[in-house]
């Protein structure tokens, strides 16, 4: 083999280097702007994290804002409605599990694990029925306190929440959902 054949090799294999790897930079510049599109816009990023005002919600009553694009009921409750969400037997729940994301998987549906604070006094909850995603109208149904107040009923299909969210009769198969929430200080609730 002479040095002539030799550096032929060498140039060939130069070319086929460089021409694959140019082959992969124009792939991947055409590849990333389908990638890219996938991401979430720049408003739902902005949406991901609110912060809530609570300090003029007076006990008995709920504000509805929307996160993600969707309602979430925030409601301050009476003492009565949150002793009739805590003397509700488990065994009686159509669904057992708390649904809550600031709880690890598997706690069950019991009141102090769906609300947003120790007392109970605070419960946040996504405002979408489970059954098919209509949205229900508080103090209604057959689950609402002694005191009137407290339940949620979707006069679409007929779904009844009790006092802490939980589906207790109708076609929904789960409880409303508990979103990431927090107190961030006595009067502000931080969502996402």
């Amino acid at each position: 083999m002479s040095h002539a054949e030799d550096h032929e090799g060498t140039r060939r294999d130069f070319l086929y280097y460089a021409t694959a790897g140019a082959g992969a930079v124009t792939a991947g510049a055409a590849i990333w702007p389908l990638v890219d599109q996938m991401n979430p816009s720049a408003d739902v990023l902005a949406l991901s994290t609110i912060r809530v005002d609570v300090s003029g919600v007076s006990e008995g009553s709920q504000i509805t804002v929307k996160w993600l694009g969707k309602p979430v009921f925030i409601r301050h409750r009476t003492e009565d409605e949150i002793s009739q969400a805590r003397d509700v037997a488990l065994a009686d729940l159509p669904d057992g599990a708390a649904r809550n994301a600031n709880l690890q998987d598997g706690a069950d549906a019991s009141d102090e694990n769906r609300s947003l604070d120790a007392d109970g006094k605070w419960l946040v909850q996504m405002g979408v029925c489970t059954h098919l995603g209509c949205v229900p109208l508080n103090d209604a149904g057959e689950f609402v306190g002694p005191s009137g107040v407290g339940g949620w009923f979707c006069p679409c299909h007929g779904s009844h929440y009790d006092t802490s969210g939980r589906i207790r009769r109708g076609p929904a198969p789960e409880n409303l959902p508990v979103p990431p929430a927090e107190f961030v200080d006595e009067t502000t609730i931080l969502l996402g």
